[in-house]
C-alpha cells in the first residue's frame, strides 16, 4: 500500500525544537517535495528562499515543534505570533500555527500531534484565537483544522481556519513548564535520540 494511503498511526516523538536542531530543520524543509513545500509556503519558493528560512525559524519570534520518527524529524509545526507580542513568553491573543508533514509518513498521526501540541503551546502562551491558513486546495490541512473544532472561512484561494482556545490552568501552566524544560534538555543532550514523550 502506498505511504500517502496508509492510516496506521506511526511512533513517533514531539518536542519543542531549539538553535541545537537548526541543521535538522534545514535538512527537514529540503527535502520536502515540491508539492508540499508549495502547500507549506502558500506558493512556489526557490531553493535559496528555503535555506533562507530555515536558517532563522528556529530562532524566529515563536515557538517550533518538531516530529521525529527513528530519531529524524519528519514533521514540523510552527506558532507564529500575529502582530506584536507583548513579552518573550507570551504571544498574545492571536496566533498563527503552519504545519507540514514529509509526504511518505502523511496520515499517520502526526499532523494530528502537532496540531494539538501547538494548540497546547498556544494556550499557555496567552493565544485566545489560533488561526491556520492552508490554501483551499489543502485537502489534509482543512480536515484537521477541522476535526480539531477550527470554524473555517474562505478568503480569495485561501482558507482561514480559527480555533477559539481555553483558559490554562494552574496544573496546565505547570505541566507545560515541565514539558518545555524537558524538551530543551533532549535537544541539546540527544538530539537525534528517540525519547518517550512527556
Amino acid at each position: 500500500m502506498a505511504a500517502h494511503a496508509r492510516n496506521d498511526v506511526l511512533a513517533h516523538n514531539i518536542r519543542r525544537l531549539w538553535p541545537a536542531d537548526r541543521n535538522a530543520v534545514l535538512d527537514y524543509f529540503m527535502r520536502l517535495d515540491p508539492e508540499t513545500r508549495a502547500s507549506r509556503f502558500m506558493g512556489n519558493v526557490s531553493e535559496a528562499g528555503v535555506r533562507a528560512y530555515a536558517a532563522q525559524a528556529v530562532t524566529a519570534e515563536g515557538v517550533l515543534y518538531g516530529a521525529f520518527v527513528d530519531g529524524a524529524l519528519r514533521g514540523l509545526g510552527e506558532l507564529r505570533p500575529m502582530g506584536a507580542s507583548p513579552s518573550r513568553y507570551a504571544l498574545g491573543p492571536c496566533a498563527e500555527a503552519a504545519f507540514a508533514v514529509e509526504l511518505a509518513v502523511r496520515r499517520r498521526g502526526i499532523g494530528a500531534s502537532l496540531f494539538a501540541r501547538i494548540a497546547r503551546s498556544a494556550r499557555h502562551r496567552g493565544v485566545i484565537d489560533l488561526h491556520v491558513r492552508c490554501l483551499s486546495g489543502n485537502g489534509p490541512m482543512l480536515r484537521l483544522a477541522a476535526k480539531h473544532g477550527a470554524a473555517l472561512q474562505h478568503v480569495g484561494s485561501e482558507i482561514d481556519g480559527a480555533l477559539h482556545l481555553a483558559r490554562p490552568t494552574p496544573f496546565s501552566l505547570w505541566y507545560e513548564g515541565i514539558a518545555e524544560a524537558f524538551d530543551f534538555t533532549v535537544a541539546v543532550s540527544f538530539p537525534n535520540r528517540e525519547i518517550a514523550a512527556v
